[in-house]
C-alpha cells in the first residue's frame, strides 16, 4: 500500500497491542497509549516511525505489549518508514533506543513521488466513509424492518403453538447450549447467541421452579433440552433494567469465566400478558450471600472466592481495543447478592441492569437510560454526599472498587480460621438499620467516617490479616487513593500463594 498505508497499518497493530493479558512477559510500556509505566504481554516491542520527514517532524518512539500469537507475526518487521522490535524476555525492550531503531530503516525508492501518499490517503479515508455511510443506512433499515417484523410475530402468534419459531427451531436442532455459544464467540456476535437463536431457545424453556425474588421481579430454575437455565422475569415496570441488562451483555468479548454466563433474552406474550426473559447459566449454589449465609468456607476457598471476583471486575473495567473491542464497564450495584457461586467455589457476577461502558476512541460515556441507583449499604461516600464526577468512567469504576472492600469483608466473615468463625452479617450491620435509608447510610459512611467491624482474631492470622489490609486500601474516602481492580487481583493471587506456601512447608 505503501509508506501512508504502512503507517495506518502500524498504528492500527499498535492499539490492538495494548490489550493487557492476564498472563506473560512483563515490559516497559513507554507511549500515548500507555496507562502505566509497565505493561503485561505475550512479547515486548520497541518501535520507531517516521511521521513526516519531508516536514522536519520528529520520529514517533513507542515501547509496550504485544497480545496474542497473531500480532507478532504481522507487526514485527521494518519498513522504509518504520522499523518494530520484538523479543520474549521479561523487561527486554528496556534498553532499546529510537538512534538503533532508526538505524535498522530501510531506504526508501527515490523515484516514488509525492503525491502517491496524498492520493492512497485520500482513498483510504474517503473510500472507507463513503461504504460506512452506506452500509450506516441499511442498518437502519434492516432493524427498522426487523422491529416491526419482531413485534408482529409478538402479537399475531402464539408462542406456545410456535408457528414461525419451528422455522428457526429446526436450525437449532439437538445443538447444546454449550454447542451453541462456542459457535456463537466465534461468529462475533457478542457474549450470548445470535438473536434469531435467543428467541427460539426462549420459547422452548420450561420453567420448573421459583429459586428468587427481587424488586426487580422473579428468578426461575428452567429447562432446555434437559439442561438447566435460570430465567430471570423482570416486572414490566422494570423494562429499563431489563433492556440495559440485555444490551450490556450482548456487547463483544464480554464473555468470561468470572462473569455470569448470558445465553438469551427474548420479549415474550404469555397468559395475555408482556414478560421480559433474561436467560443466563444455572447455578445451585446461588448467591454469595445466600451461600455465605448457609455455609462457613476453609481459607483457601474464601480466596478463591474473592480472587474470582476480583477477576470479574478486572474484565469488566478493561477496555479491549480493536474493530471488534469491547469498552470498559463498571458495575455500579456490585455486592454479595449480584455474585454467583460456582461448583468450584469460584465466583462469577450477575445483574449488569445499572452498568455504565466507556471507550476511549471517542471518550464516550455511556450512562444508559435507567433512574435507578445501586443499593444504599453498598454505596461509596462519594455516591452518598453526591460528589461523585457523574461525567469521570474512573469514578464508577472507583465505587465498585468500594463494593468489593465490603464484599470482601463477607467473605473474610465467614472463613475459618483456627477453628473459629463468625456468623454472616451485611456490611454496617451495627450501624445502620437492616433497611437503611440514604441518609442513614450518609451519617455512618460520610460524616462519622465508620467502617465494618474488624474482630481482632483476624489479626492473628497472617492470611486473613493480610485481608484486612486489603479492604482497608478499597475504603478510603478519597476515591482517587482507592487500589485498581487490577492491583487488587495481583494481591489477592499473592496472598493465596503465600498460603499455599505456607502450607507445603508444614
Amino acid at each position: 500500500m505503501g509508506h501512508c498505508s504502512a503507517q495506518v497499518l502500524l498504528f492500527m497493530l499498535l492499539k490492538i497491542a495494548q490489550t493487557s493479558a492476564k498472563d506473560g512477559v512483563e515490559c516497559v510500556c513507554e507511549g500515548n497509549d500507555c496507562m502505566e509505566e509497565l505493561c503485561v504481554g505475550d512479547q515486548c516491542f520497541a518501535s520507531v516511525t517516521l511521521v513526516g520527514p519531508a516536514q522536519g517532524q520528529a520520529p514517533t518512539f513507542r515501547r509496550g505489549c504485544l497480545v496474542g500469537p497473531d500480532p507478532p507475526l504481522m507487526t514485527c518487521k521494518a519498513a522504509s518508514n518504520y522499523v518494530v522490535e520484538c523479543c520474549t524476555l521479561p523487561m527486554c525492550n528496556a534498553n532499546t533506543s529510537s538512534q538503533a531503531l532508526l538505524s535498522q530503516l530501510l531506504t526508501a525508492p527515490q523515484s516514488e513521488p509525492v503525491r502517491y501518499c496524498v492520493e492512497t490517503l485520500v482513498l483510504l479515508v474517503l473510500g472507507p466513509v463513503g461504504l460506512l455511510g452506506l452500509l450506516s443506512l441499511l442498518a437502519v433499515l434492516m432493524c427498522r424492518r426487523l422491529h416491526r417484523s419482531r413485534l408482529e410475530r409478538l402479537h399475531e402468534y402464539d408462542p406456545e403453538q410456535g408457528a414461525i419459531d419451528g422455522l428457526i427451531a429446526s436450525n437449532v436442532g439437538d445443538s447444546t447450549l454449550a454447542d451453541l455459544l462456542d459457535h456463537s464467540c466465534t461468529s462475533g456476535s457478542g457474549s450470548g447467541l445470535p438473536f434469531l437463536v435467543q428467541r427460539t431457545v426462549a420459547r422452548q424453556i420450561s420453567l420448573v421452579e421459583c429459586v428468587g425474588k427481587g424488586r426487580y421481579g422473579e428468578v426461575w430454575r428452567g429447562q432446555w433440552q434437559g439442561e438447566n437455565v435460570a430465567v430471570k422475569i423482570f416486572s414490566s415496570r422494570d423494562e429499563k433494567s431489563w433492556f440495559r441488562e440485555t444490551e450490556i451483555y450482548n456487547t463483544v468479548l464480554l464473555r468470561h469465566e468470572n462473569i455470569l454466563g448470558f445465553m438469551a433474552s427474548d420479549m415474550t406474550s404469555r397468559n395475555s400478558s408482556t414478560q421480559l426473559w433474561l436467560i443466563t447459566h444455572y447455578h445451585e449454589y446461588g448467591s454469595l450471600y445466600d451461600y455465605l449465609s448457609r455455609v462457613a468456607v476453609e481459607m483457601s476457598d474464601g480466596l478463591n472466592m474473592a480472587a474470582s471476583v476480583a477477576s470479574g471486575l478486572v474484565h469488566l473495567h478493561t477496555e479491549i481495543f480493536g474493530t471488534e473491542g469491547k469498552p470498559a464497564i463498571a458495575h455500579r450495584d456490585l455486592k454479595s447478592k449480584n455474585i454467583l457461586v460456582k461448583k468450584d467455589m469460584r465466583c462469577c457476577i450477575a445483574d449488569l441492569g445499572l452498568a455504565v461502558t466507556h471507550s476511549q476512541s471517542d471518550n464516550q460515556l455511556d450512562v444508559g437510560n435507567n433512574p435507578k441507583v445501586g443499593t444504599k449499604r453498598y454505596m461509596a461516600p462519594e455516591v452518598l454526599d453526591e460528589s461523585i464526577q457523574m461525567d469521570c468512567f474512573d469514578a464508577y469504576k472507583r465505587v465498585d472498587v468500594w463494593a468489593f472492600g465490603l464484599v470482601l469483608w463477607e467473605v473474610a466473615r465467614r472463613t475459618i480460621s483456627n477453628g473459629i468463625v463468625e456468623e454472616y452479617k451485611p456490611p454496617f450491620y451495627d450501624l445502620v438499620p437492616s433497611d437503611p435509608s440514604f441518609d442513614d447510610m450518609r451519617k455512618v459512611v460520610c460524616v462519622e467516617q465508620q467502617r465494618p467491624f474488624i474482630p481482632n482474631r483476624w489479626f492473628s492470622d497472617p492470611t486473613l490479616s493480610a485481608l484486612v489490609k486489603l479492604m482497608k486500601e478499597c475504603w478510603y474516602q478519597n476515591p482517587s487513593a482507592r487500589l485498581t481492580a487490577l492491583r487488587i487481583k495481583k494481591t489477592l493471587d499473592k496472598i493465596y500463594s503465600s498460603l499455599e506456601k505456607g502450607k507445603a512447608d508444614c
